[in-house]
């Protein structure tokens, strides 16, 4: 990555994490319960054999009630556990209250957990500090997403995000991983090839 590059996302990860943690909880909640609204009433979502996603960090927007509602479905929710190396897998949990504190404080599944790999039919559900309608991501900068996922036909991809986070256009390389969709507090944005 160019110096250049790399210096314009720093940036913008500073902006962004700030933005982040002056979101009060009193509007951060009722964020997270409207993301879920929008994601029980996507297609792509009630198609999906299983889901994976997340447990968000005091900043991000609230994952735990999509979390709940994944599990109601019936369906397999999936939480990512951070390996060496910067990979990841992507394990089953069925209570909230089994996570764990892991990496970076990170909630995690258990540790004696199976590992499950995502394909097509599966869902991601991706944190980011920014996105973009051509499904560019901005992640922290760990690059743990865009290994996991680096080629496409896999799990289809939909980033979570505050409506704020939402940006003309976010600085990608060719490593960077873009979204299928990006659902935030006031809109999902499915993402067209010819964007």
């Amino acid at each position: 990555m160019s110096e250049a590059l790399h210096a314009v996302k720093q940036r913008l990860r500073e902006q962004f994490a700030a933005q982040r943690r002056a979101v009060p909880p009193d509007r951060a909640a009722p964020a997270g319960e409207a993301v879920r609204g929008r994601l029980e009433g996507w297609r792509p979502f009630l198609a999906a054999r299983r889901v994976a996603l997340y447990a968000a960090l005091p900043d991000e927007l609230p994952t735990r009630s999509l979390f709940e509602g994944v599990v109601a479905s019936g369906r397999p929710a999936l939480l990512p556990r951070i390996l060496p190396g910067r990979k990841l897998d992507f394990c089953p949990a069925a209570r909230w209250g089994e996570l764990r504190a892991g990496r970076y404080g990170v909630l995690t599944p258990p540790a004696d957990a199976e590992p499950v790999a995502l394909e097509a039919g599966d869902l991601v559900l991706v944190p980011g500090l920014a996105f973009d309608l051509a499904g560019g991501r901005l992640g922290q900068g760990g690059g743990y997403y865009d290994r996991a996922f680096a080629s496409d036909g896999g799990p289809l991809l939909c980033g979570v995000a505050y409506a704020f986070q939402l940006i003309d256009a976010v600085p990608c390389n060719s490593r960077d991983r873009r979204m299928d969709a990006i659902v935030t507090d006031r809109g999902l944005h499915e993402i067209t090839e010819n964007q």
